[in-house]
């Protein structure tokens, strides 16, 4: 299944949600330091309910470390300023789904390591700046997901 990164998450629930969605997909979560919250908040906890121990979670002190970790798969950067749509590209099995913190997006050192052709938007009408996070991140793993015929 799939692997996905977040890049200094800042918000609790939204990572909680994630859990969930992990959980519920097969997909591994990986968070990169430092993060915006201790794993142990109640708001996280709430957010994931019981899925924590459901999904596999890895955390990491830089972006280095994870993809060397996780190895050499396709990597997917999340971005409201690139120009691809997310649907535009075929997901491999264990595709790396890496996504900024909730604030600023995906800094520009991390997202020009990833070819242009893989940084990847979700369409919003015009004026609009970005989607919630846990939302975003539910909408590719089901799109990558469909892809590869709901496989595990």
């Amino acid at each position: 299944m799939f692997h996905v990164v977040l890049y200094q998450p800042e918000i609790p629930p939204n990572t909680g949600n994630i859990i969930r969605l992990c959980a519920n997909t097969g997909a591994n979560l990986h968070l990169v330091e430092p993060l915006g919250f201790d794993l142990d908040e109640p708001r996280l906890r709430r957010a994931g309910l019981d899925y924590h121990e459901y999904a596999e979670v890895h955390v990491h002190a830089n972006v280095d470390d994870c993809l060397r970790l996780i190895g050499h798969p396709q990597v997917l950067a999340f971005s409201s300023k690139a120009s691809t749509v997310y649907t535009d590209v075929a997901y491999e099995p264990g595709a790396v789904l890496l996504f900024g913190p909730e604030t600023r997006g995906l800094p520009r050192q991390v997202l020009d390591r990833v070819p242009e052709s893989r940084r990847l938007t979700l369409p919003m009408m015009p004026g609009n700046r970005s989607l919630n996070l846990s939302n975003a991140v539910a909408v590719v793993v089901y799109e990558g997901w469909r892809q590869n015929g709901f496989r595990a």
